[in-house]
């Protein structure tokens, strides 16, 4: 199967992307993507303001979301794709979630405060606009309150793992996400398997897990990944039958290193997760 041009993996204002959903899309239409999933981050918020302009521009737009889940103590990401976007179990399951991402933001806030930073809750909620509130909400908070000179700065310093707004949450396990997904027809890809910092021995054991758990696809080109990385994972889906995935996981058109529909070219002829979906 040719495949057309795709991205599988970015973000809009629905979570912690700087685009609304139909600029988004017109950015993508821009860059010749015929294939997009927005995959906001527990939230499918965006799908049908996405939905209007991709088809008014002739883009094939795929229900998309990634989830957040907790594979132990690990937390990993999940791209959910090709499901009923509708369905009320997954509306039931992101509204828990939502619960959840609201507490954290609270959590966090006070615990900024405790280090004698001002009150930013009221700013990062702002900036959410009415979508999920996420920590680089808080990062753009830091920088604007004069606290840190960048976002990066801000996760080194005060949001990163270890640190004092890496705040700990019971989401859902990775098996439950998964079987949610296959409950209302789409597929559970694993993403960005090498940004969790784990070592390569750890990652097969995630890898092997996600697999057993019924895991359909493994993200393995996105923005970041060393060469020698995507080919190791390729190989790794390759012997666990995982179907291969890819996406630019764009959030933000200030990040010149990122870009909708690019993203290094996967191995040909492997067994890829568009040949279910289209």
């Amino acid at each position: 199967m040719t495949l057309p041009k795709y991205d599988l993996h970015c973000h809009t204002t629905a979570s912690d992307g700087a685009l609304a959903p139909a600029d988004l899309v017109r950015r993508a239409a821009g860059e010749g993507v015929e294939v997009l999933a927005i995959t906001d981050h527990d939230s499918v918020g965006g799908l049908d303001e996405a939905r209007d302009t991709a088809q008014s521009l002739g883009v094939r737009l795929l229900p998309g979301v990634e989830l957040t889940t907790l594979w132990g103590r690990q937390v990993v990401h999940l791209v959910g794709l090709g499901f009923d976007w509708r369905a009320d179990t997954l509306q039931a399951y992101l509204n828990r979630l939502e619960t959840m991402r609201a507490e954290r933001a609270e959590r966090i806030a006070r615990k900024l405060q405790q280090r004698n930073l001002p009150d930013l809750l009221p700013d990062v909620i702002t900036r959410a606009a009415g979508g999920q509130v996420g920590r680089p909400h808080f990062a753009a908070a830091l920088v604007e309150a004069g606290v840190c000179e960048t976002e990066q700065q801000a996760f080194k310093r005060y949001l990163g793992p270890g640190k004092v707004g890496d705040v700990k949450m019971p989401w859902p396990a990775m098996a439950e996400a998964l079987d949610m997904l296959h409950g209302i027809g789409g597929m559970g890809i694993l993403a960005h398997p090498t940004k969790y910092r784990l070592t390569f021995t750890r990652l097969r054991s995630l890898l092997t897990d996600f697999s057993n758990a019924g895991g359909d696809g493994l993200e393995v080109s996105y923005s970041g990944i060393k060469p020698d990385h995507q080919r190791e994972l390729q190989k790794i889906a390759r012997k666990m039958s995982l179907l291969l995935s890819a996406g630019s996981d764009f959030h933000h058109p200030g990040q010149s290193w990122v870009e909708l529909g690019r993203f290094t070219p996967l191995e040909e002829n492997a067994p890829h997760v568009l040949e279910r979906l289209l």
